[in-house]
């Protein structure tokens, strides 16, 4: 099912060239997206009609792994996969502090939701399971930012499970959530949602997949970040989140900066760049494997 397009030499490669892991394709998949396009390439690297689910690994230096690893799910509206800003320039960063980064190109839905909660949850098993620097990865977080939030939050809650009723689908031990689309209701953004299940889903269909509601024992601990004057998802998808990881008795941490509206990932014009980075690092720090 897996192929590693790296070469085995690629194993010892810097944080600046990423090991390079093919999940699989629509064709291999268990369910297909279908789009039959070509992928595309836009500006700062914004991929749409993802077709293939592939991991970019981003790996510390030889001894400066703190045992800590995090799926990165780009964000874009389940339209595109903002791969720059908010996928590879975060796995080089985390890279660079010790923290192993896979950034997930995952495909699009195109009214499917399964098809990328799929690829999500292959990444967090990949990572446990198949991952040949198993010291790199005792603890497996998820990462996402504004739609990538969604999926994030959606692995972190077992949406796929719930909605398939399959078996249970591996689930982070750890979620990130930066400016998430989470609600399906208050505050929704519509078009994440329509891109999702498609701009004929009900009522019903949206709230399955609307991870507020699907908090339950097994959600793990989460850090949620976002901007006061977002206008592109509004901070009540963060604040619903929040609360209901509290109402479920599970640890959570909110901060809400004054200003940056929505998008920002890890540019260096972002005001608060530093602030969030410094705020990630001390979270992962106090739930570290060693800290525990």
């Amino acid at each position: 099912m897996l192929t590693i397009a790296a070469a085995a030499a690629a194993l010892g490669a810097s944080a600046q060239q990423p090991l390079e892991v093919k999940l699989w394709d629509n064709a291999t998949a268990p369910h297909s997206n279908g789009i039959t396009q070509a992928e595309q390439v836009g500006e700062g690297k914004r991929i749409s009609h993802t077709t293939e689910a592939v991991l970019y690994i981003y790996r510390p230096a030889a001894g400066k792994a703190t045992g800590q690893a995090v799926v990165v799910c780009p964000g874009g509206g389940y339209w595109i996969v903002a791969m720059s800003h908010e996928g590879d320039d975060v796995g080089r960063w985390f890279a660079e502090h010790g923290i192993t980064a896979a950034v997930l190109k995952y495909r699009m839905p195109n009214g499917h939701p399964e098809v990328p909660m799929e690829d999500a949850a292959e990444a967090l098993r990949y990572m446990r399971e198949e991952y040949a620097h198993k010291n790199e990865a005792r603890q497996v977080g998820i990462m996402g930012f504004s739609a990538g939030g969604h999926l994030a939050a959606a692995t972190g809650v077992g949406a796929l499970a719930k909605n398939l009723r399959t078996q249970d689908d591996p689930r982070p031990d750890f979620m990130l959530l930066f400016y998430p689309v989470i609600s399906s209701s208050v505050g929704s953004h519509g078009g994440s949602y329509d891109n999702l299940l498609g701009k004929e889903r009900t009522a019903g269909e949206s709230r399955r997949w609307s991870p507020d509601l699907l908090v339950d024992d097994a959600t793990p601990p989460a850090l949620i970040i976002l901007s006061d004057d977002d206008d592109g998802v509004p901070p009540v998808n963060s604040t619903l989140m929040y609360n209901a990881l509290k109402d479920a008795g599970h640890p959570a941490s909110l901060h809400i900066l004054p200003e940056g509206g929505h998008g920002w990932g890890i540019n260096e014009t972002f005001r608060y760049r530093d602030l969030w980075q410094t705020l990630t690092l001390d979270w992962l720090g106090r739930i570290a494997p060693e800290s525990r």
